[in-house]
């Protein structure tokens, strides 16, 4: 079950909605795990044990951790060996056939037909990378144990953010778990950021990926120059557009449950430098290895060339944690290898040019960077590449085949919204009406267009889903 299909939408949300307001506050953290194992079982039936499990030995692993805080030889012992535990179901669902097929002995060990019965549970990164910061935190004194397993197991199932995040810290939900507040204004809120969400999914992101895939299916060496870069500029729409979208729309489903969420997307597209890019692109990512990998390992404490080593670990296992490919490793150093030569001194020379020059500089690095991230293997991308600067010789004809009216229309919708101008625009509308009208009048305005926008957001994405079954989400495959 997606947030952006119908079943969602009209059946499970308001029903949840519905039981959830209706009952007695002492009741809603139940109804709420309850809701969100029932929804990772819609679409994972067998697997909602598996996550259960993860649960039952993360409540006592946090335990062991908490209890024996004190010894510290034997915290740490019980943090590995839960850590591990995490790390080594992960290992299995997601990188087993990678590791079988890039180390082909193993196939002489193990059964080729067993590889093909193992499927990837939908969330299982992101639920992980959760339980490990829980246990971390726990182990460095920055929170208390969980000593109620039913709290523990919503905050690692909660299903706004559960199949494809945002990556939520235990430190900035504990609270609110015991104790949250749920008014009007913040459901309001959380209503309209989830159908912005859902308009950026439906309208914005499926528009761009029918052109992106049509693109991507063709021969990478027939490719016109023109077409490459349609195809990739529309596939860096696709994947903003649709994980910024969920983004919101778990946030804002979080508040209509009276929770705050971090925010995971701040107009990453505006960057000046790769670094900038990974303080505004999945934050909550980022952030998470920041703090659990680069930090531990050393962060920029030590020498240069140690710094740089701990910058390329984080950047491999942030490709490797994307997909079980080496297309996705190569995307991750790639990033790795700008951020490397900006420490060095590319950083310094881009702040002494022209701003629109920085831009360009980020932008070209992101977009050939998504190209190893879209291709269905290394090579394919490689040349894709060649394409997309004429290297190669491409077939001759007009790109206006996979444009019509309302796809170009969508990708300029999309190239606006992926910056701030739209903000911009509106704070001065804002001050246009305070300055004019009197201040209930511009109130009424504000929250006459705000509820507008958020129901025609709403009415257009059902639009769109009733007349097309196109729905894909790059997200589920993490």
């Amino acid at each position: 079950m997606v947030f952006s299909s119908t079943v969602f939408l009209f059946l499970f949300l308001p029903i949840v909605l519905l039981i959830y307001y209706f009952s007695h506050p002492l009741f809603r953290n139940g109804i709420l795990l309850i809701a969100s194992l029932f929804f990772y079982a819609w679409g994972e039936i067998y697997y909602v044990f598996l996550m259960i499990l993860t649960i039952a030995i993360n409540y006592i692993g946090g335990l062991l951790i908490y209890n024996y805080r004190n010894i510290k030889f034997a915290s740490a012992f019980f943090l590995f060996v839960v850590v591990a535990i995490n790390l080594l179901f992960l290992l299995y669902y997601k990188y087993f056939n990678f590791i079988v097929d890039t180390f082909l002995p193993l196939k002489f060990i193990l059964p080729i037909s067993h590889t093909a019965l193992i499927h990837l549970p939908i969330g299982i990164s992101f639920y992980t990378f959760q339980n490990i910061s829980y246990l971390v935190d726990v182990y460095r004194k920055e929170v208390n144990v969980q000593r109620n397993p039913f709290h523990l197991a919503l905050y690692i199932s909660l299903f706004p953010q559960l199949i494809a995040g945002p990556i939520i810290r235990y430190h900035d939900v504990d609270e609110q778990i015991l104790k949250r507040d749920t008014t009007w204004e913040k459901f309001y809120d959380g209503f309209s950021r989830f159908f912005k969400g859902l308009g950026k999914k439906v309208l914005i992101a499926n528009s761009m990926a029918m052109l992106a895939d049509d693109i991507f299916k063709l021969p990478a060496s027939d490719i016109p120059g023109i077409i490459a870069w349609l195809g990739i500029i529309c596939y860096s729409l696709q994947i903003y557009f649709d994980f910024s979208g969920y983004s919101d729309m778990a946030i804002g489903l979080g508040k209509m449950f009276g929770f705050t969420f971090l925010e995971n997307f701040n107009y990453p597209y505006i960057s000046k430098s790769i670094q900038e890019f990974w303080r505004r692109w999945h934050i909550s990512l980022s952030s998470w290895f920041r703090d659990y990998v680069y930090i531990p390992l050393g962060g920029s404490r030590r020498s240069q060339l140690i710094t740089y080593r701990n910058l390329l670990t984080v950047f491999f296992l942030t490709g490797l944690w994307h997909g079980a490919s080496w297309n996705f490793v190569v995307w991750g150093l790639f990033h790795g290898f700008f951020i490397i030569l900006e420490r060095i001194g590319l950083n310094s020379l881009l702040k002494k040019s022209y701003q629109p020059i920085q831009h360009l500089y980020a932008l070209l690095v992101v977009i050939i960077g998504w190209v190893f991230f879209r291709a269905v293997d290394i090579s394919y991308a490689v040349e894709y590449i060649q394409s997309m600067f004429g290297l190669n010789e491409g077939r001759n004809f007009s790109s206006l085949t996979y444009l019509d009216k309302y796809t170009l229309f969508m990708l300029g919708i999309g190239i606006i919204f992926s910056t701030p101008l739209r903000i911009y625009l509106s704070k001065q509308v804002s001050i246009f009406t305070m300055k004019y009208f009197t201040p209930r009048l511009h109130m009424f305005l504000e929250n006459t267009f705000s509820y507008v926008f958020s129901l025609s957001m709403f009415l257009l994405s059902i639009i769109e889903l009733a007349k097309s079954s196109y729905n894909p989400f790059i997200y589920f495959r993490f």
